[in-house]
């Protein structure tokens, strides 16, 4: 199984088109306004219109009013939405797109009866735990803890970089891979030869 990349944090119609030139399957724009990542509407809308076919847009969420979603989903007309918070299965499921739930590794967390609970989603998204941040800590974890059988549905995020990707993918063999801050030249900003560096490590995994 090819293992899928998306850059996310995408604040810049550049840094989406270089993401796109070096092999990116989706982007993520981050709808939170406490992030340093957080995109507008208005600034969003635009570089999803000019995405190519194939390229997944994908919106993230952390425990957003209702109408806010639907704003968003209407005004960029984005593919998939991503949520970070303690928003249920019915609330993610509540917006006419298909969804992903993001779940942080917490030490008591019980991934088969979470994924259970989330069954209605199209994947489920593993990050770092740090208490009190959704997520976007540039942390990683211990990636011994995902179940073999349970790969196939996981799309894996928290302190990655071109140095240990390719390492993750060989060990987790994940649905996708999620990665912000790792190919960043500041908060919000990419730099296109890190994307490229990333993007080619997970190439040549997929590849060997």
């Amino acid at each position: 199984m090819r293992t899928r990349v998306k850059i996310c944090g995408i604040t810049r119609i550049e840094d989406a088109k270089a993401a796109v030139d070096a092999g990116a399957d989706a982007l993520g724009f981050v709808f939170y306004s406490k992030s340093p990542r957080a995109v507008s509407i208005a600034d969003a809308a635009p570089i999803i219109a000019q995405l190519p076919p194939f390229v997944t847009s994908v919106a993230l969420f952390v425990d957003a009013e209702p109408e806010f979603i639907r704003k968003v989903v209407d005004e960029t007309q984005v593919d998939l939405l991503q949520f970070h918070g303690n928003e249920s299965a019915d609330e993610c499921g509540d917006y006419s797109r298909p969804y992903i739930k993001a779940l942080r590794m917490r030490p008591d967390l019980d991934l088969n009866q979470e994924m259970l609970a989330y069954a209605s989603a199209r994947g489920v998204l593993l990050d770092a735990y740090t208490p009190g941040i959704p997520g976007g800590t540039g942390e990683k974890f211990d990636w011994s803890r995902i179940p073999a059988h349970l790969a196939a549905g996981i799309t894996l995020a928290g302190g990655l970089d071109s140095s240990n990707v390719a390492a993750a993918v060989d060990q987790v063999r994940p649905y996708a891979i999620d990665v912000s801050g790792g190919v960043e030249q500041s908060k919000g900003i990419k730099d296109a030869e890190k994307l490229k560096q990333f993007i080619a490590e997970v190439h040549r995994v997929n590849n060997s």
